[in-house]
């Protein structure tokens, strides 16, 4: 069991379970119909494959107790590595679609290096997807592409990002038309070609970043 803080000396969360190891194959994906929902408030492990993009140590994703949390519950990527240019990935399961509207919950608690948490989107491999980020330490939002493990910023927006507050991040994919939209405000619109394929959603982390998150909702647009 442990205790963490962040740097402002907010006690943040409990531990509990177990250590996930990652995983050595990406989770198969399961094609979704147009107009399939999902709204997913108890983000158990079995629902998600574990990948990283860039160097340094596999992440470490976890279940803890955060009564502010849906169910009282969130998965969290608590791994420490400082390595910069490193994204741990938790690969939802259950869909994969090329067309789609996703919004994820997410807590930035602490991180010396980045506060971060993000989805990504049309991931066909952990090298190559659309990912939408928010970082509490810079407060922005971007939305960049990584192709064979080269991330590349398309559009962003500066914005508050606090820490140890929970935040609703938005992507809508729709062919090469992206709407990024963070804590009910639209930040901005994109337009990009590279992956026009249906892929994996993901959970996303980069560096240090404790970063909790509680709930995906998740729909197939046409």
């Amino acid at each position: 069991m442990k205790a963490f803080a962040s740097t402002a000396g907010w006690l943040a969360i409990v531990g509990v379970g177990t250590t996930l190891a990652p995983l050595t194959a990406m989770a198969q994906p399961v094609p979704a119909a147009s107009g399939a929902s999902i709204e997913d408030t108890a983000l158990s492990p079995e629902k998600f494959a574990f990948a990283r993009t860039g160097n340094g140590a596999a992440g470490e994703w976890r279940v803890v107790d955060d009564p502010t949390a849906a169910n009282g519950k969130a998965l969290a990527q608590l791994s420490r590595d400082a390595t910069d240019y490193r994204f741990p990935l938790a690969v939802y399961r259950p869909t994969t679609a090329r067309n789609l509207d996703v919004a994820i919950r997410f807590k930035p608690v602490d991180g010396r290096i980045d506060r971060a948490g993000g989805v990504a989107v049309r991931l066909s491999g952990p090298d190559d997807y659309y990912v939408v980020r928010a970082n509490a330490l810079e407060d922005n939002v971007r939305l960049y592409r990584l192709v064979k493990g080269r991330r590349e910023q398309i559009a962003g927006a500066d914005t508050k990002v606090a820490s140890g507050v929970w935040h609703t991040l938005r992507l809508r994919a729709e062919g090469s038309r992206f709407t990024v939209t963070f804590d009910g405000t639209q930040l901005f619109t994109a337009d990009d070609k590279t992956f026009a394929d249906g892929g994996q959603v993901a959970l996303w982390t980069k560096a240090d970043s404790l970063t909790l998150f509680d709930r995906i909702d998740l729909t197939v647009l046409p």
